[in-house]
């Protein structure tokens, strides 16, 4: 008879760690709520003022605090207590959506107030996020490291698939979007909790030495790049897919109201199609995380590759489709390709990174990642705007094909050699 939790620990390492188990736990709950969030704010805006800039700006709000605090957060997560860290900013993004659950249910929330927010909630992710990841590893350890990337982003997948499904259903059943605000408010008390209980035992404390000051001690780690060309090409990548790529998923409202063409377009069978669509792009994305979580030796470099493909022809063909059914198989291909390139990077970086410069060097991967999305999202929102969505979609699409090719051709040599 199979022993299943063997089996578990064998094929995910990072279960062996009760600590990591108990925060994935708690992270999970957590994520389903932050996607219930990020699936009804965008409806509720859209539905507020009907202009795809507006969803633009939302992006901007949500993604300027990364390209103000992130490098930053970098060097002082180094100097912090990583599990109080993440429990305080967790904290944080609580309120906040406790924030936007008064407004909505008092029906006083106005794009301003949610530009707001979603500024507050953006300042707080900046930060716990690179505290997050760094802490990982004090968690699961070194050899279970990729496993614990891997299960994090299955677990916040899972939650993408669970938490659209939930908010759609939230929305109808109650018929305001507070409700969906509310719970997700709650939910992070789970991801708190969990971290009161677990215990970074694989935590690494540094030899005491002299500050060299946070400029000189950040230059550290962007040296470390420049002479790293795999990590300089991941980090180059990740640029491109938070400047090209993801503020297009931002525009998965004004394409279920406005480019796909059913026959009911009630705002109950809008809120379900939106819904949908970000529960297919969940699908890919869980499906993704799951099978690299599985397949943990898998060469980074070319399953990046792959991941590039399947986020950027489906991206390209959405821009010429109005078929509820081919729009919700191609966003199940951005799904499973974007987590592919995610969590591909991530583990290129994080695994290859000495321990003193993980929170430094991953700062500035992250603000690779998101701290240039607020100009890309208010670009995208703005040909969504000025001309249509789905010319938005294609260039922005073809744009993310033709960097990548660039970077590939630039850095193939270096980075083959170090894979």
């Amino acid at each position: 008879m199979i022993d299943i939790k063997k089996w578990f620990v064998t094929h995910f390492p990072a279960l062996g760690s009760r600590d990591f188990a108990i925060f994935l736990i708690g992270q999970f709950i957590s994520v389903i709520g932050t996607w219930m969030q990020a699936t009804a704010l965008p409806y509720l805006a859209y539905r507020i003022s009907g202009r795809p800039f507006d969803l633009g700006l939302i992006g901007f709000a949500n993604t300027l605090p990364t390209l103000l605090f992130a490098l930053p957060a970098g060097v002082l997560v180094e100097r912090w207590d990583k599990r109080k860290a993440v429990i305080l900013f967790q904290a944080v993004m609580s309120v906040q959506a406790f924030g936007l659950a008064y407004l909505a249910y008092a029906n006083r929330l106005e794009i301003w107030h949610i530009l707001i927010l979603a500024f507050i909630y953006g300042s707080a992710v900046s930060v716990e996020v690179t505290a997050r990841q760094a802490m990982l590893i004090e968690l699961a350890g070194k050899d279970a490291l990729p496993s614990a990337i891997a299960l994090q982003t299955t677990a916040f997948n899972l939650g993408r698939v669970i938490g659209p499904l939930t908010a759609a259903w939230l929305i109808a059943a109650s018929g305001n979007e507070g409700t969906v605000f509310l719970a997700n408010g709650i939910s992070y008390v789970f991801v708190i909790i969990g971290l009161f209980f677990a215990r970074t035992r694989f935590k690494v404390e540094k030899e005491p030495q002299a500050s060299q000051g946070m400029r000189d001690e950040f230059k550290q780690g962007v040296a470390y790049i420049r002479s790293n060309a795999m990590i300089l090409s991941a980090i180059l990548m990740s640029t491109l897919l938070g400047f090209f790529g993801i503020p297009l998923v931002q525009q998965i409202p004004a394409v279920a109201r406005d480019i796909l063409l059913p026959i009911l377009n009630s705002e109950t069978a809008i809120a379900a199609r939106t819904g949908n669509l970000y529960t297919a792009q969940g699908i890919g994305a869980v499906t993704a995380a799951f099978m690299i979580a599985y397949f943990a030796s898998a060469n980074k470099n070319s399953t990046l590759a792959l991941g590039q493909i399947f986020f950027i022809i489906p991206i390209i063909a959405l821009g010429f489709t109005t078929s509820p059914a081919l729009a919700f198989f191609l966003l199940i291909l951005v799904g499973w390709g974007t987590v592919v390139q995610l969590i591909s990077m991530n583990t290129m970086i994080q695994v290859r990174v000495p321990n003193e410069l993980r929170g430094r060097v991953f700062s500035v991967y992250f603000w690779g990642l998101q701290g240039v999305a607020p100009f890309g999202s208010v670009l995208i929102g703005w040909v969504a705007q000025s001309w249509n969505v789905q010319t938005a979609i294609f260039l922005g699409g073809v744009t993310c094909m033709v960097g990548v090719i660039v970077v590939r051709l630039v850095f193939m040599q270096k980075s083959s050699s170090s894979d």
